[in-house]
Parts: C-alpha cells; structure tokens; sequence
C-alpha cells in the first residue's frame, strides 16, 4: 500500500544500470529520513539496520567481549552511535573510521510548553536548535517527535515518540500588517516562530496527554521529554530530468546514510572499521554525545584492550588510521555565484567534495587529499574541491573537533546541497549512490604509514 514516490517517474524506465541505481539509492535515503525525524529516531534506525546486518549491541556500563571478524555496535545518550567490525589479521592493525552526525537545526520544544492566547489559541513554547533558516519553517505542517523517559517502578524507560500526522504550523503575518517584510526581516525566535498548537477548546496538559496516548502511558509517569518540530512535507524528486531531491535534514542524514551503508559493504582483514555518527554537531558538538566528547576516544581504547593488545600497540595503530569527516558542502548557488569562490565551488550531480581552509577549519590537508583522491579514482568516482571565498568566514564541522580527541590522518568530505540548514534543503540524485561507492572502496582498503613520508592504500 505504501506506493513509492518514485514508481511514476516517467524518467526512470529508460535510465542506464548506474542512474537507475541513483534513483533507487535516492528513494532509499528518503525512506530512512522520513523515519527519522529526530537524532534519537536516526540512531534508532541505525541500529535496527545494524543488527538486521548481524551487529551485535554493547554497552558502554557492561565489559566488552568482541573477537576478531566481530561485528559491533555501541550507542550514547539515544543519539550518539559507533559501530565497528573487526578484521581477522590484526597483527598490524589500523582504524578505518567514517564520522558524520545525526542531528539537524530544529525548534524544542520547552518544558513548561503550552501558552494561552486570550482563551482562544494554544502556543507552543519553543527555541532555537541550530543556526536554522526560520523563514523555511512558516505556513507548512509540522509535528513533533522526540524521547521520552517514563518511569516504571524503579525504572525511568526512554521511550521514542512522533505524532506522525500534521500537528501544528508556524503561521506568517499577513504582508498587510507587516508592509516592509520582503525589504529584511528579523526574526525574533520567542515572538514570530512559535507554532500554533490548538484553538479555544485546548485545554492546559494536552500536549503532554497527546504524548501519553501516543505511548499508552498514563502522564503522570512522564517525568522527561525532549521533544522537537519538524517538517512534514513530502520529499521530492524533481528537474528536468529529474535529477535533483528535496526533502528535510538532508544535512547530515545524506552523510550519515551513505557512510553507513559503505560501511557495511566494506571489509578488510587488517582493519578495524569503524561507522560513527555523533549528535549535537549543529550546536557545538560539546556534549557528552558530540564529537567533542569521548565517544570515539573511548571505543577505539576499548577495542584495543578488548582484542588483548597494550599501549603501544595502540598508538601504532593511531599511526595508520584515517578519517572521512563526512558533513554536506555548500553548491554554487544558481542565483547567487559570487557566494562560492570563483573556481573552488561545487555543482550537484558532479560528485563528492573534499573541503579545504587554510584556517585549518577542515581536517584535509596534501596528505589526506592524496589518499581520498586515489579511493575515489578506484571507486570510479567524481571529485570535487571546496573552498570558502578568502573574504568570508565559512562553518565548521566536526572533523578537527574529534581530532582533539583522537588525532590521525583526516579529510573533511560531503555532498552538493542548496539550502542548507533550511527545513526542506536540495540535493543531486547521483550523489548519494557516489558517496556509498567511495565508502564502501574506504572500508574494504587497509592504510599503512610506512614512514613519516609514505602512506600505503592496499586491499
């Protein structure tokens, strides 16, 4: 019953086996988005596709027991998540390690939610999650979804909810009452972006009772939440040849999607593989689920002492490791070219890019390039360089956050997309079946620093 988006596409009987493909890997992604509205909801998923896999789960509170040609995973915080399979000839072993993140800009909603309008309307009380584009998210349906800890006896149970049909909506002013809106407008998150939940018949409580139906929990054993908006539209693919998609939280769920499945396609004998998609990047990445944490610190020491190996051992390893720090780039905007740099800019469709900054705000530098440029030619993939205008100060991603953590060789990767930190943001079609090829070539090679000069790329 649940007919595909892409069934009626008029383009996509005639294509050839790899744009047939793209289109099939596109609607994959917007399959995993759409039931992901929310890190805890990605990470979720995650883990159902790992273990459908073969994974196995650890947790980081119990000892780990893994042997070499294991298959693993272990989650923080619902929302944070390192899975990892191990070679079998580890006698001179190195990571292979893939980072992208699970959460995207958004709107919480507070605690004490529900805001009286003159007994006639319901608010909601929300804030600013991310650096978002707020003029995306007016006069479209919204809903919410998120975690929720009930208590249960002595325990307090994390349980995911999403009231999975429109909810509420931002609504604009009318440009009547407000003459001057297209000249510039700024928005005031505590004033203009807050959604309208009800009219005069809502009561104080109902949103919490909303959640409590949902989860069939009564509400006085909801003693948590955290709950987030998003955006309900349907994805989209579309063009003239339809070969762009559209549809939310494309940053960094492209990434993280594409990484993963690489990641399971891969394998090498003298690897440690490691997927990991941290939360949080969109505000700093400075919890204790952020690449800024000891998430991945933690699980690379846990393996080497886990497999019997010392100290020694694992600093050799660090030697050799490498990192694709995977977050989307910025296309050449068709309306706005002088945005990019004049010839280090990108176009959807003509494949993966490797971001760079003389500020050191991207991880890549000569080395790690060589090495991404080389796996991509095996893979038979299109590259791309990035580079910000030399007079404007672009974003950052988590790439050098983690490396303060954990140091090896890295490069800072991603996808082509328009509308960034919009709620409903723009992609190629081709893209995504690219970065699953290059992934997947990352995670079957093994890499060796044979001196301070030489990397070795073997399979």
């Amino acid at each position: 019953d649940q007919k595909s988006f892409l069934q009626d596409s008029a383009a996509v009987q005639p294509l050839n086996k790899e744009l047939r493909r793209a289109f099939i890997v596109a609607q994959e992604l917007v399959t995993f988005i759409k039931q992901s509205p929310t890190a805890f909801h990605a990470v979720a998923n995650m883990q159902n596709i790992l273990i459908e896999h073969g994974y196995e789960e650890l947790l980081e509170g119990q000892t780990w027991q893994i042997k070499k040609g294991g298959h693993y995973f272990v989650t923080r915080n619902n929302s944070s998540i390192i899975a990892f399979n191990l070679g079998e000839n580890l006698d001179n072993y190195s990571f292979n390690v893939a980072a992208s993140h699970s959460d995207s800009p958004t709107f919480k909603v507070k605690e004490n939610a529900e805001i009286e309008i003159k007994g006639k309307y319901t608010q909601l009380n929300t804030e600013g999650y991310g650096g978002m584009l707020c003029a995306t998210w007016f006069d479209r349906p919204l809903s919410i979804a998120g975690r929720v800890l009930v208590q249960e006896g002595d325990n307090y149970v994390t349980k995911l909810v999403n009231i999975d049909r429109d909810l509420v909506m931002i609504p604009n002013v009318a440009i009547h009452m407000n003459r001057t809106v297209n000249d510039g407008y700024a928005y005031n998150k505590q004033v203009d972006m807050l959604p309208l939940f009800g009219g005069s018949e809502t009561k104080p409580g109902d949103l919490k009772k909303l959640i409590a139906d949902e989860l069939g929990v009564d509400v006085e054993t909801i003693y948590g939440t955290d709950l987030y908006l998003y955006n309900r539209m349907e994805p989209s693919i579309w063009g003239a040849n339809e070969e762009f998609i559209s549809c939310p939280q494309l940053d960094d769920l492209q990434c993280a999607y594409t990484s993963l499945q690489g990641f399971l396609k891969g394998a090498n004998k003298q690897s440690i593989n490691v997927f990991a998609c941290f939360d949080n990047e969109e505000v700093g990445s400075g919890t204790k689920q952020g690449a800024g944490s000891t998430f991945l610190y933690d699980a690379m020491r846990r393996i080497n002492n886990a497999l019997g190996k010392g100290e020694e051992e694992y600093y050799r390893a660090l030697a050799s490791s490498f990192m694709l720090s995977a977050d989307n780039a910025h296309a050449v905007h068709p309306n706005h070219p002088a945005k990019t740099d004049v010839n280090n800019c990108v176009y959807m469709n003509e494949g993966i890019v490797v971001k760079s900054h003389a500020g050191q705000k991207y991880t890549s530098d000569a080395v790690s390039i060589a090495v991404f440029k080389g796996l991509c030619k095996k893979a038979g993939v299109p590259v791309q360089f990035f580079s910000n205008r030399s007079d404007t100060a672009g974003g950052s991603t988590l790439g050098n956050i983690a490396m303060a953590q954990v140091s090896m060789n890295s490069v800072d990767i991603g996808l082509p997309q328009l509308a960034m930190h919009s709620s409903y943001e723009t992609a190629g079609v081709k893209d995504t079946a690219y970065m699953i090829k290059v992934m997947e070539e990352f995670f079957n090679s093994h890499i060796e620093e044979m001196s301070g000069h030489i990397l070795k790329v073997t399979k």
